[in-house]
């Protein structure tokens, strides 16, 4: 029987991890359980170590000891990390269709004004960008 494959991507507890490295820059494992705590989802000091040792195994995060302990960074910026999560639900769950994945977004959120119109300004510049790609 073969071994379970790694994911491609970050699981939800690996993200929500990331997120607050991404925030914090670097980080002990003690400043991630007080971060975990602030937003309401306390966990033991032996789960925020292997969570974070995990991450270093797969990559997506360095350590480095400072003193008697250990800081932790991301080592992919949170846009890059966004695009290949996009890239991967668009591939997986909508064919690769950019139109498919908008129009799911439209059909099933409550997207408000403010929202809608930073959207339409997205893809006003993405329009602006194509013609100017064009010209050069």
């Amino acid at each position: 029987m073969a071994g379970r494959r790694k994911s491609r991507t970050l699981t939800e507890v690996e993200l929500e991890f990331m997120h607050i490295l991404w925030r914090e820059g670097e980080a002990s494992p003690t400043d991630v359980m007080r971060c975990l705590e602030e937003d309401g989802r306390p966990l033991s000091d032996g789960s925020v170590r292997k969570m974070l040792s995990i991450l270093v195994a797969k990559g997506h995060a360095q350590r480095r000891q400072a003193g008697r302990a250990f800081l932790y960074r991301a080592t992919a910026s949170q846009e890059r990390t966004q695009a290949i999560l996009t890239g991967d639900l668009l591939s997986r769950a909508f064919g690769g269709s950019p139109a498919l994945l908008v129009a799911s977004l439209l059909e099933n959120r409550r997207i408000n004004s403010k929202e809608l119109a930073r959207i339409k300004e997205l893809i006003a510049q993405h329009d602006r960008d194509a013609d100017e790609g064009k010209q050069t």
